[in-house]
Parts: C-alpha cells; structure tokens; sequence
C-alpha cells in the first residue's frame, strides 16, 4: 500500500481527510498561511514562490495601501492596480486624490492625509506641520533671513550695495504684483518670489500675536506700503509661509535677479533660460551651504533666533535641491542644468564673465 508523507510535517498521513495541492500531499492543519500561521482552509489561497498565504493575509501583506486614506488601492478598469506615487517623497496614493480636492502641501507638495492635519493660510493655501514648524511668516521676522543671504551674497564677491526692500505677502498681492510688472518670465502655475523693477502699492503681511492650539497660524494683519523705485529694483516679494529654507533659496534667486539688473555691464534683456537659469544656480548654491550648518534650523517666530535642527531637516534641503534639480520647465530646469554645468566646470566668476560678453553660459 503507498504511503504518503506530509510536505508540512513530514510525518506519514493516515486514513481520513488530507490536501493534494502544489504536487505535495498534506494534513489539513499542516497547510498553514506563512503570514498568520492558520490553517489555509477553502479552496482559493494565494501564492508567494512556494509561500502561502490566506487571500486577505497577502493582500494586507502585499496589496499597496493609500497613504491618504489608508485604504486598499483598488483595482482600475482594466483590473490593474494603478497609483500615483510622489517622485521624492514616495507618497502613494489613490488617483481619485488628485481630482476630490484633498489638499495638497504648498512647500513640500505632500497630499494631506486622512489623520493628518494641514493648516490654511489665509489666502487659500494649505501647510503641513512638519513645514510649518520652520515656517517664515512675518516681514519682520524675515529680515535676519533676508540679510543672511545679502551676506551670501558678499562672501561670493557679489555685494548688492543698494537698500533694496523685502516684504512677504500673500498669494494675491503676489500675482497682483506681477501682473504690473512690464518684463519677466514666471514660472507657473504659482510665483513664489518677485523681483519688482516698478513703482507699485503692495500689501505685505505681518503675524499678530500670538498663535494657539487651535490657531498654530495665528493671525495676520496687512500693511499696505507704496514702493518707489530708488534704484533700478523696486522691492523684493516673496509668498510667505513657506519653510525657511524654501524661503532662502527663492531670496537668494530673487536676488541673483536684482544683481543682473544693477549690474550695467550685463546685456538688457537676456534669455529666459540663462537669466532663470543662473537665478536656479545661487538658490541652489545657497541650500548647499545650509547642509549641515545650524543654518538650516527654523527661526520662524523667533525674530532670527535658531530653534534645535528638525530630524526632518536634511530631508527637507534634499528635497527643495532635488526641486530646482529636476525641475522640467525649458528656462528654470534646462537653465540651471545648463547653468550649474558651466559653473562646475568654469567657476562662477568666469561664467558671469562669458554671460557680460555674451549673454549666454560657457560650454
């Protein structure tokens, strides 16, 4: 008489009930689930190589999870799991999120989560906490800032002698202001900074005190200012409530704009590209230098003084780098790689030289 050997525990299988499945021969309580340890009972069961698993155990296993709403992705049309995953961050999530208006972080661009909070700034945008522990929201408070990257500026032999204004404001006075403005190419769909060449009246932000539990923002007040054109740069705008480090990288390119223009010597009107392009190059310069320097801590309402390094921190400069990086726009993207190649390859100075004489970057 044949005898059959169990395939889970190798012991002979006597008279009543056993499994034949996947070649093998087996006791009912032997075929077990290698997620939970449960007997497989039923006639369906998934398969990993030669592990098993209980459908719902692989799904939970395998099977990706949104990160939004923290529930099975589901299968699209053609029954294939389909999700849209952040290219840095990795976030995955439904691609229903990206039509049923879950908001969406304006610095790092993360989707709010279901048991996560985002705060609303009041001109519509929305903050995730971990962004707004750094987050700079007060002209006033931004002036340290402000002249930490003029002095940036200075150690890279680029001193901007003249008085120019700096204001945060809000999104609207923002594109209010660039729409008067006669020339400059903006990188849609949202400006984060400006380098105004014209007189205006623009409306910057302040933060009352103080925030709350409930009101981590607190509120805001207003100042309409009227800007008179000293020089042939106006004002610097830049949107506030963004992370500090965002917030220097788009004043250090902001800056390189108003250098361009005070600096005579310089074709009047250069291309976009370049122009945008070695803009991309100092804000990308200037997070650089802010790796791994107490620097890159927040100082948001604290008048310029440093709270203790974020452990999310590196992570934040890596990505506003990666950012400027990989940015696809023809003039802010192709500009810097191109930008950023002539500099490490002819040194700042000499590709400032070459665009004096030629309006274009080295190769």
């Amino acid at each position: 008489m044949h005898r059959y050997i169990c395939a889970g525990c190798n012991q002979e299988i006597g008279p009543g009930r056993f499994l034949s499945c996947l070649g093998s021969v087996w006791h009912p309580q032997c075929f077990r689930c290698k997620a939970c340890g449960d007997p497989i009972s039923g006639s369906q069961f998934a398969l990993s190589g030669s592990d098993r698993y209980h459908k719902e155990c692989y799904r939970d296993l395998y099977h990706p999870k949104c990160e939004v709403c923290h529930q099975f992705i589901p299968p699209n049309s053609s029954g294939l799991i389909e999700y849209r995953a952040h290219p840095f961050w990795g976030q995955k999530y439904c691609p229903l999120h990206e039509k049923d208006s879950t908001p969406r972080c304006c610095s790092c661009e993360r989707v709010e989560a279901r048991d996560a909070r985002f705060v609303s700034l009041d001109d519509g945008r929305k903050l995730c906490l971990e962004c707004l522990d750094s987050a700079v929201m007060d002209t006033h408070e931004c002036q340290h800032l402000y002249h930490e990257i003029l002095d940036f500026y200075e150690g890279m032999n680029m001193k901007i002698s003249q008085s120019i204004p700096m204001l945060l404001v809000e999104r609207q006075a923002l594109n209010e202001a660039r729409e008067h403005e006669r020339d400059g190419y903006h990188h849609l769909p949202e400006t984060r900074g400006l380098c105004l060449s014209e007189e205006q009246t623009v409306s910057t932000v302040y933060r009352k005190p103080k925030a709350s539990r409930s009101n981590p923002v607190g509120s805001m007040r207003k100042e309409s200012l009227r800007l008179r054109r000293q020089c042939e740069v106006t004002a610097i705008l830049v949107l506030y409530g963004l992370p500090r480090l965002l917030t220097g990288s788009i004043l250090a390119h902001e800056l390189m704009h108003a250098w361009l223009r005070l600096n005579g010597e310089l074709p009047e009107l250069l291309n976009p590209a370049v122009e945008e392009g070695i803009c991309q190059v100092m804000a990308h310069t200037w997070l650089e230098s802010q790796i791994g320097s107490s620097g890159g801590s927040s100082s948001s309402s604290s008048g310029g003084k440093q709270k203790p390094k974020s452990i999310n921190n590196d992570r934040f400069q890596e990505f506003f780098l990666h950012q400027i990086a990989m940015d696809s726009s023809p003039a802010y993207g192709d500009g810097f790689r191109a930008g950023h190649q002539s500099v490490v390859q002819f040194g700042l100075s000499r590709t400032l030289e070459h665009i004096k004489l030629t309006g274009s970057f080295p190769v």
